[in-house]
């Protein structure tokens, strides 16, 4: 089975988790969540930027500078990560067929309608859990 190569949400969890998980006070820099996360501190500025826009976390440059926490880890539902991040990309991976194509047009737009059907199913699960159940350990299948 194929495997998705878009690890932003997932990323995206985990450092807000960790960021949960830290002293209030504490300020975690890039390369840190980086190291934690093993990927790349310009990959986790890249994910972490969609949600400062939100007023999920905040980040405070400088020497001692880094990212935060900006809201109760309780009130940030896995849903709005997911769509913050996933937007209206779609999540089945649709192609682009000949639009001359007859069986092309048909299947593009009915995938289109599944894709919204299964996006909304994805969110609608998504919306049960927070950052805070996740820290606790509470979200199992």
């Amino acid at each position: 089975m194929a495997r998705s190569t878009n690890t932003q949400f997932a990323v995206a969890v985990h450092v807000l988790t960790y960021l949960a998980g830290v002293a209030d006070d504490h300020v975690a820099s890039s390369d840190e969540l980086a190291k934690s996360a093993n990927v790349n501190p310009v990959y986790v500025r890249r994910v972490l930027g969609p949600l400062r826009e939100a007023g999920l976390v905040h980040s405070r440059p400088g020497v001692k500078g880094g990212w935060a926490l900006a809201a109760d880890s309780g009130q940030i539902t896995l849903d709005r990560v997911w769509r913050l991040l996933q937007g209206e990309e779609p999540v089945l991976g649709l192609h682009g067929p000949d639009p001359a194509c007859a069986t092309g047009r048909l299947v593009q737009t009915t995938l289109t309608a599944l894709d919204r059907t299964v996006a909304d199913s994805v969110s609608e699960s998504l919306s049960r859990y927070t950052v805070r159940d996740v820290l606790s350990g509470i979200v199992t299948g």
